[in-house]
């Protein structure tokens, strides 16, 4: 398989994992943190009233598609988002963002650097001259 088709193989799989609203808000219940997989299950309960074990399998879909990792702390399974995989789904979608944004925006920098620089040079070449009134 290309590099190409991998990476939009990839990009499915990612999707596909976050088309499911349930999987998208424990996503969002993880943020930046690590969370407990009971404290998962209760909001995904109290959100959508949904079963252990119907959380567990969202957990899984999530685990396989590479979007969250687990580790064990004793007892407890500790969720995480795994970003590098979300980074995936990221430069997929920068192919449909405006290509001339940042560029315009490096040229709108440039004028006004030159501005300031006409400025230094000769304080009055910013200014509009005064009309008369006749």
């Amino acid at each position: 398989m290309s590099a190409v088709r991998a990476g939009a193989a990839r990009v499915d799989v990612v999707l596909a994992a976050l088309a499911e609203p349930v999987r998208r808000r424990l996503l969002e219940h993880l943020g930046d943190d690590e969370r407990a997989a009971g404290e998962l299950v209760a909001a995904a309960h109290d959100e959508f009233g949904i079963s252990q074990p119907a959380t567990s399998q969202h957990l899984r879909v999530l685990r396989e598609a590479g979007v969250v990792a687990v580790r064990a702390d004793g007892p407890r399974r500790l969720y995480r988002v795994e970003p590098r995989t979300l980074s995936v789904v990221e430069d997929w979608l920068a192919a449909f963002l405006d290509p001339f944004a940042q560029p315009l925006d490096a040229l709108e920098t440039e004028l006004a650097r030159g501005r300031r620089e006409m400025r230094r040079r000769d304080p009055s070449a910013g200014q509009v001259p005064e009309q008369s009134a006749s």
